[in-house]
């Protein structure tokens, strides 16, 4: 299991900076038990092993006017290793596409996407994700609200296999 790897304060270390990835060092020690010196190395080190991949303010798409989110399911018509990549690499260059997920099942792919107004994803759909090269079907989803969106992993839970396992 993944988590094994991480001690106790690394995985305390985490779980306090997905909650507030802005508090000082000092805080973050404070919180985990350990001192400051330590606690920078520990978190660099979390970095360097990629368990970090950086940190971000959470904004809100629709105070910044981006009203409409819609979840777009996308089935390929080869799913050949390098199809996939190439449409992975697309995705990657769509502004308005925030996340790209590979799916096993009926769908290909599934797309969150953000936009202005509901006419600036249509001109999305329309002339980018539709006439994509390999692009078979497009299923589309207009998020109405979003009731949870926690980002991160629970750590409860992961404390708790840990210590079923032990």
């Amino acid at each position: 299991m993944p988590g094994q790897r991480l001690d106790a304060i690394d995985r305390k270390i985490l779980s306090e900076l997905q909650r507030d990835g802005r508090m000082t060092n000092v805080e973050l020690a404070k919180r985990v038990g350990i001192s400051a010196p330590p606690c920078l190395r520990r978190v660099r080190t979390l970095e360097e092993q990629g368990f970090i991949r950086g940190y971000h303010a959470q904004v809100d798409v629709r105070q910044l006017g981006f009203e409409v989110q819609v979840f777009a399911m996308v089935g390929l018509q080869s799913q050949a290793e390098a199809d996939l990549a190439a449409f992975e690499e697309r995705c990657r260059n769509w502004p308005l596409v925030r996340e790209c997920h590979m799916l096993n099942g009926e769908v290909d792919f599934v797309l969150k996407c953000v936009a202005p107004d509901l006419s600036s994803f249509q001109g999305f759909l329309t002339s980018e994700l539709l006439t994509a090269p390999n692009v078979g079907s497009v299923k589309t989803s207009l998020v109405i609200r979003a009731a949870k969106d926690t980002p991160g992993v629970p750590f409860d839970i992961l404390e708790q296999r840990l210590t079923k396992q032990a």
